[in-house]
């Protein structure tokens, strides 16, 4: 069982940044690829950006591409989202998303790929 808590939402103006943190429980953090999703109120539960075991290959949303940074800390057990220029389409819930099994570029921007997810956390981007 792998628990996930995501931390670091909060309202900020556009053109801001934020860094979110998602915390994994487990041994072995390390061999968990880890995404980030977002769902907006009326909207589906989209991919955002997610990260490999080995931190060697990163995948992201067009629409966060350039903007987003994922990365991992294996020893503090921590996935991150750097978010800069932030935009008011930004605004959403986020969640982390965990997977102990094998999975290809393609089924990391899946939701349905990860089975761990965590609680969410709020971002708000005013205009």
């Amino acid at each position: 069982q792998v628990q996930l808590g995501e931390s670091g939402g909060g309202l900020v103006q556009a053109g801001g940044s934020l860094r979110l943190s998602c915390a994994a429980s487990g041994r072995t953090f390390s061999t968990y690829y880890m995404g980030w999703f977002r769902q907006a109120p009326g909207k589906e539960r989209e991919f955002v950006a997610a990260i490999s075991r080995s931190s060697g290959n990163t995948y992201y949303a067009d629409s966060v591409k350039g903007r987003f940074t994922i990365s991992r800390d294996n020893a503090k057990n921590t996935v991150y989202l750097q978010m800069n220029s932030l935009k008011p389409d930004d605004t959403a819930v986020y969640y982390c998303a965990a997977s102990i099994a094998i999975m290809t570029s393609t089924m990391m921007s899946r939701a349905s790929g990860y089975r761990y997810w965590g609680q969410g956390t709020q971002v708000t981007v005013s205009s």
